[in-house]
């Protein structure tokens, strides 16, 4: 009897260390995903020259009415499920964007209006997606001196259980 609670007490110590070990494993592992995500987008920012709004930031310049130009760069398919209230939806493709044709580039620009000065905050689907990345760092490129990028995107809005808006 002695012996069978022995090896008990030794089995259970083992399974507390494995999940000890697997717990401490797995943390490493979702903080070094996270740590990729952060330095990835860090420097996203860095060579776009846009600024950063958060979701709650963004919400709140939604209820003071502040003047801004709100782009959803996800396809129209998404756009139209589900996009945050105002928005206009102009499409940008990722992986990051080197070039824009002539067209792409009126097309961006008339949407964005002559106004140069105005706060245009850009968001996509989620952080990792370049899409806003893209549209906040050529909207900088061409002059835009408030650019904002909104990195939790629709996701990050909809997580925060803030409204959204369907498109016909």
């Amino acid at each position: 009897m002695e012996t069978k609670k022995c090896a008990l007490f030794v089995c259970l110590c083992i399974g507390f260390a494995l999940l000890a070990i697997t717990g401490t494993v797995w943390a490493a592992y979702k903080e070094l995903e996270n740590e990729k995500i952060a330095v990835k987008f860090e420097r996203e920012v860095e060579r776009g020259g846009y600024k950063v709004a958060t979701t709650q930031e963004l919400k709140g310049w939604l209820d003071q009415r502040k003047d801004m130009l709100i782009v959803d760069t996800m396809p129209a398919d998404n756009f139209r499920k589900q996009h945050i209230p105002g928005a206009v939806n102009f499409e940008i493709q990722r992986p990051e964007l080197t070039q824009m044709t002539d067209k792409m580039r009126a097309d961006f620009e008339k949407l964005l209006g002559p106004n140069k000065d105005r706060t245009i905050v850009f968001y996509c689907g989620f952080t990792e997606c370049e899409r806003s990345h893209n549209a906040a760092m050529w909207a900088t490129k061409f002059g835009y001196k408030n650019a904002y990028r909104q990195p939790g995107g629709i996701k990050g809005w909809f997580e925060a259980g803030y409204p959204v808006e369907k498109s016909q």
